[in-house]
């Protein structure tokens, strides 16, 4: 499965042009709609309240989000919800919370534990830093893995993102990002099982050499 592209031809009636700028912008929601593959959001950044529109994905009002802001068109009609907007960003994907970092990139401070103690396996399981030591063999194979929930992000791309640890590897092997319907909390203690997969690019800089997607994810 790939994350939803921008279809821009699809629903605006011309190309977006730059913003003067303007870099990333967050805020709350404040109101959402969905309409031509679009979800329209009006943000409130605190100082201003603004219209921003991407691919289409669940937000619920009050949720803190975040969107690239280099991309606007002003005075834009949406032709599928018959409204027209004084401005309009669009943006490649929100961000419902902290992003999920990529697996090439060094792992956050809450993801630090390297003095956490060694996890029992789940039953028929692997340990985190036997995924990476054996991805060749594992890579599309069904996997369950006990571990702890170091980080999680919701609604990010249509996904929950969490990150697990089990107390082996080193730093670049100790840590799995995990994509999932489910709801967890950082500090959960949990069995996951999913495929495993190697060289996930979901586009807008989600990028992981080992992942695994849609799994079923359950809090002991």
């Amino acid at each position: 499965e790939t994350a939803p592209a921008v279809e821009l031809a699809a629903e605006p009636a011309v190309e977006p042009v730059p913003a003067a700028a303007t870099g990333s912008i967050s805020g709350s929601v404040v109101e959402t709609m969905d309409s031509g593959g679009y979800t329209y959001v009006l943000v409130d950044t605190g100082s201003e309240q603004l219209w921003a529109a991407g691919p289409q994905v669940e937000l619920a009002v009050g949720a803190e989000v975040r969107f690239d802001g280099s991309m606007t068109m002003d005075d834009y009609t949406s032709p599928t919800l018959e409204r027209t907007f004084d401005k309009i960003f669009f943006t490649g994907g929100f961000e419902s919370g902290a992003p999920a970092p990529t697996a090439r990139e060094q792992a956050p401070e809450e993801t630090a534990e390297s003095s956490m103690a060694v996890l029992e396996l789940a039953e028929g399981g692997v340990a985190v830093a036997d995924v990476f030591a054996q991805s060749a063999d594992l890579v599309g194979t069904e996997l369950a893995i006990r571990g702890k929930v170091v980080k999680y992000s919701a609604g990010i791309l249509g996904k929950n993102w969490l990150h697990i640890q089990d107390g082996t590897g080193a730093e670049g092997t100790n840590d799995l990002t995990i994509t999932t319907d489910g709801t967890v909390a950082v500090g959960d203690i949990v069995i996951v099982r999913g495929v495993l997969v190697a060289d996930r690019d979901f586009g807008y800089g989600y990028e992981y050499d080992l992942i695994i997607e849609d799994a079923e994810v359950t809090v002991e």
